[in-house]
This record gives structure tokens, sequence and C-alpha cells, in this order.
């Protein structure tokens, strides 16, 4: 079975190891930090719409009535036509004229310090380890390179619809399998953001890829030499 997900008996948390075919292989110790971390959506919320407007490029432009070509002339004069007094055939009302409050090239960027984007990770991938989304599997095998067996593997450890792999470890030949499969994402760990964690109904780490976000990402937060942990700052929730 690959529930439950996460074993709390004893000291610090556990989760399920599975083989390639989806057995059960018992629990392994991982950081709690990192995958027990407290939920805070809000921080998250802030972190993802961060990213996003990053990844924007903000060079939509468009004209306005002084920035259009031609129109220098008044079509026609102002009083004697029985028509309505135009001055520039370049009028925002006229077809062919400027653009009222139109975008512009600008940035979008907003500041997503390090702590925070890693908090945010950390909120994310205990989430999918708590509501059961996360499958850890010892090492990724096929009998052939075959796309059919990749889709057979992901089947056995119940990883269907939208699923992003983190794959550390993997033989190059069954990641390349995974690329004709519709709707997988392939990343390595020290690549994960929340964004791609929320985007993605299960995520498949490796036990390899698992060592190594316990390496990145866990553990309190290191600057300049300086250790601090997120429990200790008061102005700060991750």
């Amino acid at each position: 079975s690959l529930h439950p997900k996460i074993h709390k008996g004893g000291p610090g948390l556990k989760l399920r190891l599975h083989d390639a075919q989806g057995k059960s292989l018992g629990h392994i110790d991982v950081l709690d930090d990192l995958f027990d971390a407290r939920p805070n959506p809000a921080l998250v919320h802030q972190v993802v719409v961060g990213q996003q407007a990053n990844a924007r490029q903000g060079t939509s432009s468009t004209k306005t009535r002084a920035q259009v070509s031609g129109g220098g002339r008044k079509p026609w004069r102002q009083k004697g036509t029985g028509r309505a007094r135009v001055g520039s055939i370049r009028s925002p009302i006229w077809r062919g004229g400027g653009v009222i409050f139109g975008p512009s090239p600008r940035s979008y960027a907003q500041r997503t310090p390090k702590r925070m984007r890693r908090a945010a990770l950390k909120a994310s991938l205990s989430a999918k380890a708590r509501e059961g989304e996360l499958v850890v599997v010892d090492r990724l095998r096929l009998p052939e390179p075959k796309t059919k067996h990749f889709v057979a593997m992901m089947e056995a450890l119940g990883a269907s619809g939208s699923v992003l792999l983190v794959g550390d470890g993997t033989d190059p030949s069954v990641l390349r399998c995974a690329r004709n499969v519709p709707k997988l994402k392939m990343m390595p760990a020290f690549q994960l953001s929340a964004v791609d964690l929320l985007r993605h109904g299960r995520v498949v780490m490796t036990l390899g890829a698992v060592r190594q976000a316990e390496r990145i990402w866990g553990g309190p937060f290191v600057r300049s030499g300086r250790v601090l942990d997120d429990a200790d700052d008061p102005e700060y929730e991750g």
C-alpha cells in the first residue's frame, strides 16, 4: 500500500520508501523542518505571486497620441462644416489613433528574499507530504529504456496526471523516457520551488533527491557565517 506516507512513530519524521514496482521498503528518516514544516498559506501565496511576476518580461508597449506618426494637420476647419470639431486624426477615439492608458515597458519584479523562498518551499513540500501527494522511491529502474515501461512504473507508484519528478541520481536513459509523458515535468532537487510544487498534483522524488534537498534546504538559515533559526525571529513567520 502507498499510504500512509508519513509515519511519526519514534524520534523524527519518517517517510515511506517504495521500490520501482510500488512495493513498500519500510520507512526512512527525514528532516522535520523540510518535510513537516508549519503551514503558511499567506507566505506561500506571496512567494508564488512574486516568482510569477519576476518571470514576466514587461515588454508590452502601446503608443499615445503623441507617439503615433501623422496627425499634425487639422483634418478640417473648426466651424462651418456641420461636423464635430477635430484637432488630429490620431485622437484616441479615431481608428489608428493613440491608446489611452495603454501598457508600456516596465518591470514587474517583486522582492522575494532567499529566506522567504526557502520557507515557502518547506511549507509546500511539507504540505505534499502531509496530504499523501509525495512519493519517495529508492531508484527508478526500467527493464528497457522505453516510455511504456516508464508509464507503467509511474502507475505502480500511484503517480498519474500532473506529476513533478525529482530524479537525482537516476540513469539518464530512464529520464529520457519521461520526456514523452504528458503532464510530467522533471527537475533536479536544487531547482525546486514552491511554484513547481503547487502546479503538480503528485511529486515523485528519488531517495537521492530527498537527501540532496535536505542538504540544500534543510536545517537553519545561514547568512554571512551566522546561523539563525527561523523560529528565533519574532518578526518572521516561516
